[in-house]
């Protein structure tokens, strides 16, 4: 039986106002609501969660979840880390590439979604496309300007025509907002 996963998505910690400052209050109050909202998607029958491999919120999300996992009331909780192309990460400071390779020894499956790197932006679509067809959920860190085009806004609008069930976190106020199908609107 295939357990009900959500995907994990978020702006780049670029776009925060905060930056990378994760003692910031804006951060603090952002991973709480993250946290929250996992919490939430367990206690409704999410056991897996995908994360894309990322600086920032992937990488927060995936250590929450590993924390939570050592807790006896979410031992059945699943990381899945589901990342672009091999290497991806070569360009970054030693501290986040080994927060990386923890979350992918600690993970219950990891997948990298192209054998190499793609032209511009298109092994991470391809990385984020594969997040959205295997969830029943999209968990996503976005402002929903969609006046700007990106990578977390292309992946919300596949996630809109695929009938994912969606939940909004809002980057700088930490807002929580849905968009649910029909069907499922007393999920949360």
């Amino acid at each position: 039986m295939e357990l009900c996963c959500c995907a994990i998505i978020s702006h780049h910690p670029k776009r925060f106002k905060w930056k990378y400052k994760e003692s910031n209050n804006g951060c603090k109050r952002l991973k709480k609501r993250l946290n929250g909202q996992i919490v939430a998607l367990y206690a409704q029958g999410v056991r897996r969660f995908i994360v894309g491999g990322g600086l920032g919120m992937d990488q927060w999300a995936g250590e929450m979840i590993l924390s939570l996992k050592k807790q006896p009331e979410y031992s059945e909780i699943e990381l899945v880390t589901a990342l672009p192309y091999p290497g991806h990460d070569s360009q970054w400071d030693n501290r986040s590439r080994a927060r990386l390779a923890f979350l992918i020894q600690n993970s219950t499956k990891s997948i990298t979604v192209s054998s190499t790197r793609l032209i511009n932006t298109t092994s991470f679509r391809i990385r984020d496309k594969y997040m959205v067809d295997h969830a029943d959920y999209l968990l996503a860190v976005y402002d929903n300007d969609r006046t700007v085009q990106n990578q977390v806004g292309a992946a919300v609008r596949y996630a809109e025509e695929s009938g994912t069930q969606i939940i909004f976190i809002h980057p700088d106020t930490g807002v929580v907002s849905f968009k649910l199908n029909t069907c499922a609107d007393s999920v949360i």
